[in-house]
């Protein structure tokens, strides 16, 4: 773990290094034209990988003995507890479309818990962190979950996996369940910032399937640090390795584990 001094040395270069990948994004949105897929729908393109490069280049420069786990790169091997879980731009197909949706996240974890947290929007200029047992912040200033206490009166949002024909919850089943017990509900293609989201009130609760690591490590922190709960669907405890997450207010968790218990479904 990590002493108080190292706490803001390490969050201070994060937050550096996530800006100035988020600038690079910016700086090329609109711009790109080709990209290749890693699946079906699923597609990657030269600024992701060349985000990834910056941000590792960085950390690496910052923090040699730590090693390096990114969505686009060939990964370190992560044979100590202490290592980096990265994702370089969050919302590919928003930002390819030219939709304005996107961010970069970074992660400080210790074996499986994020100890920092940082997401940035660029487009937005918002800048998400957390530390753990310090709290959630939005541009330097706390952040707080939202109160709302009936299902009813909830915004949530969620996401479809890339792959859905290949998997044994679609997640279909679970939107039609909550179109039916909240007030609306959002798919913005990051979940980062759908996770930065209920950190700050404007989302009240999330939940998706088959998210990986570097998606869900940073935001779930922040949520944790906001005030709010993260767990899997049946209300246990989550880790990013898991491939399921439910994150609320608190208020709203218990609601949200019934409805998603509601037919029993089980993941492979």
């Amino acid at each position: 773990m990590l002493r108080e001094s190292e706490f803001r040395i390490f969050l201070k270069e994060i937050e550096f290094i996530v800006i100035k990948a988020g600038e690079f994004i910016l700086k090329n949105f609109g711009k790109v034209k080709k990209a290749y897929f890693k699946g079906k729908r699923n597609p990657v393109t030269k600024v992701d990988k060349e985000s990834e490069e910056k941000i590792k280049k960085y950390l690496k420069k910052k923090f040699s003995d730590i090693p390096f786990l990114g969505e686009e790169l060939t990964p370190d091997k992560i044979l100590q507890d202490l290592y980096w879980l990265v994702d370089p731009l969050d919302g590919t197909v928003n930002f390819f479309h030219k939709f304005p949706i996107f961010c970069v996240s970074c992660a400080l974890m210790y074996k499986k818990e994020p100890l920092i947290g940082v997401v940035y929007d660029p487009v937005r200029k918002e800048l998400f962190s957390a530390c753990k047992n310090k709290g959630a912040f939005l541009n330097k200033k706390r952040i707080r979950v939202s109160n709302t206490k009936n299902l009813s009166k909830a915004l949530l949002s969620t996401g479809f996996y890339y792959e859905f024909e290949n998997t044994p919850d679609t997640n279909i089943e679970h939107f039609i369940d909550f179109l039916y017990s909240a007030q609306g509900i959002r798919r913005t293609g990051s979940a980062a910032l759908d996770l930065c989201y209920v950190g700050c009130a404007r989302l009240d609760g999330f939940w998706e399937l088959y998210l990986k690591p570097w998606d869900t490590a940073a935001g779930s922190l922040i949520v944790k640090e906001a005030g709010g709960r993260v767990s899997k669907f049946d209300g246990s405890e989550f880790t990013p390795f898991d491939k399921e997450i439910l994150a609320s207010n608190k208020i709203l968790h218990q609601s949200m584990v019934k409805i998603l218990q509601k037919k029993n479904r089980k993941l492979k």
